[in-house]
C-alpha cells in the first residue's frame, strides 16, 4: 500500500470515529484542567492579594496571553490527531500570542524607567515560575499524549510538542493566579522558558507514545 492510500484509509477510519475522537478530546481537556487545578491548589494556590490584583490590567493580561495560547494549541492538537487535516489553517494562529505579548513588552519599555527594567524582568519568582509551571503541566501533558493515541497523528513529534504547548499554557494560566510578577517582560521570558520545557518533553514523548 502506498503512503497516499494509507493516509486516505486512515482518514476514512478516523471520520467514522469522529464523534468518539472529538468526545475524547473534550474529556481530555476537562481532565487535564482538573488535574492542573488540583496540583495548583495543593502546592501553591492563588496569591494573597488575588482579589485586588484582579482589578489591574497587567494581572488580567497574563490570563489573556495564556488562555489565547491554550485555545489555539487545543484546536491545533485536535487537527494534528487526524491524518490529512489542514494543519496550516490553524497553525498560523499561533502567532497571535507572540504578537500580544510583544505589544505589551514594547509598551512596558516605553513606560518603565530604563534603570528599573532589569528589576521587573527578573522579578521575584523566577525559580518558582520555572519549577511550578512544568510541575503543574506534567499531568495534563500525560493526558494529552494519551488522547493522541485515540487518533492517528502522522507527525507524532509535532503533535507531542503541541501537547506540551497546551499543557504548558494551562499550567501557566493557573500559575499566573499565584505569581506576583505581572510584568510583560517577566511573562514573555520566564513563562515562555517554563512552557518550552514541556514542549521539548512533549516532543520526545510524542515520538514514542503517539506514533502508530
Amino acid at each position: 500500500m502506498q503512503t497516499n492510500d494509507l493516509v486516505n484509509a486512515l482518514k476514512v477510519d478516523v471520520a467514522k470515529q469522529a464523534m468518539p475522537l472529538g468526545y475524547a478530546w473534550w474529556v481530555a481537556i476537562v481532565t487535564a484542567t482538573i488535574i492542573a487545578a488540583g496540583v495548583f491548589f495543593v502546592l501553591i494556590g492563588p496569591r494573597p492579594d488575588f482579589a485586588v490584583a484582579a482589578h489591574t490590567l497587567r494581572f488580567l493580561f497574563k490570563f489573556t496571553v495564556t488562555l489565547t495560547l491554550a485555545v489555539v494549541a487545543f484546536t491545533l492538537l485536535q487537527v494534528l490527531s487526524r491524518p490529512g487535516s489542514n494543519v496550516r489553517r490553524v497553525a498560523h494562529w499561533l502567532v497571535l500570542t507572540p504578537v500580544l505579548i510583544g505589544a505589551a513588552v514594547m509598551a512596558e519599555l516605553f513606560v518603565v524607567p530604563p534603570d528599573q527594567l532589569l528589576t521587573v524582568w527578573w522579578g521575584s519568582n523566577v525559580y518558582v515560575c520555572l519549577t511550578f509551571i512544568p510541575l503543574i503541566g506534567l499531568g495534563p501533558l500525560a493526558v494529552f499524549l494519551t488522547a493522541l493515541r485515540h487518533g492517528a497523528p502522522t507527525r507524532p513529534g509535532l503533535a507531542g510538542a503541541v501537547a506540551g504547548l497546551l499543557a504548558g499554557s494551562i499550567a501557566a494560566t493557573f500559575y499566573a493566579a499565584h505569581c506576583t510578577d505581572d510584568s510583560p517582560l517577566f511573562v514573555a521570558t520566564w513563562y515562555s522558558i517554563a512552557i518550552a520545557g514541556l514542549v521539548v518533553l512533549g516532543t520526545i514523548l510524542g515520538r514514542r507514545v503517539a506514533r502508530w
